[in-house]
């Protein structure tokens, strides 16, 4: 797995799971939705992500869509 594949799996999963607590456990879950969002939207504008940090840690390296 690259690095683009894990973002966007870790994203997707967030949002996901949020989702769900937010339906079965409370409402105010659903803010952990609207954070995954800003953060999408704020690493489009900036090309940074905390997230990228802690992937290019654990060894993943950057590759090419497929």
């Amino acid at each position: 797995m690259n690095l683009n594949e894990a973002l966007r799996l870790l994203a997707g999963s967030f949002v996901l799971l949020s989702l769900a607590l937010g339906w079965f456990v409370h409402p105010a879950w659903l803010l952990f939705t609207a954070f995954v969002g800003l953060n999408l939207v704020q690493s489009a504008f900036t090309g940074t992500c905390p997230a990228m940090w802690l992937f290019r840690k654990m060894g993943l390296k950057e590759g090419a869509c497929h």
